[in-house]
């Protein structure tokens, strides 16, 4: 198994430069090619980082309770969806903290949308409608807002 720790550091620095963690896994990428720690990785150690724990060593796994799946986390997600459903699961790992794969879970996305009302469905379906009427107008080219 390799050993991530110089990773570690160049991700805990990207952190600290406000980069996303798409963005750093991009560098990783670039700068160690096949050998660059996975998605998973770098979104957990962000989510480490982002939660004050700023070691870079990994902690004891054995017996050790997921801590993913509370009621908190359940909420902060739901909200976020709500915000903005058009999300990725990068920026949902980025702002509730959780990792990559809790927060990519099918159960966790079906109870959150579950708990949205028909209407605001249809008015954020609606917006995105309209977006990608807009993607389509332009090409494909890049533009801001709706």
């Amino acid at each position: 198994m390799a050993d991530f720790r110089e990773q570690r550091v160049a991700v805990k620095f990207c952190f600290l430069l406000g980069k996303s963690g798409t963005e750093t896994l991009e560098m990783l990428k670039t700068a160690y090619k096949d050998d660059a720690m996975g998605k998973t990785q770098v979104f957990e150690w962000f989510s480490h980082f982002k939660n004050g724990e700023m070691s870079i060593d990994d902690k004891p796994r054995s017996g050790r309770p997921s801590t993913a799946r509370t009621h908190e986390n359940v909420e902060k997600i739901r909200e976020i969806i709500k915000e903005d459903r058009r999300r990725t699961i990068e920026e949902i790992v980025e702002l509730s903290g959780v990792t990559w794969s809790s927060a990519a879970r099918k159960e966790k996305t079906t109870e959150a949308l579950s708990s949205i009302s028909k209407d605001e469905f249809r008015q954020c379906f609606e917006k995105w409608n309209k977006r990608l009427d807009k993607c389509i107008s332009v090409s494909g080219e890049y533009f801001e807002g709706d």
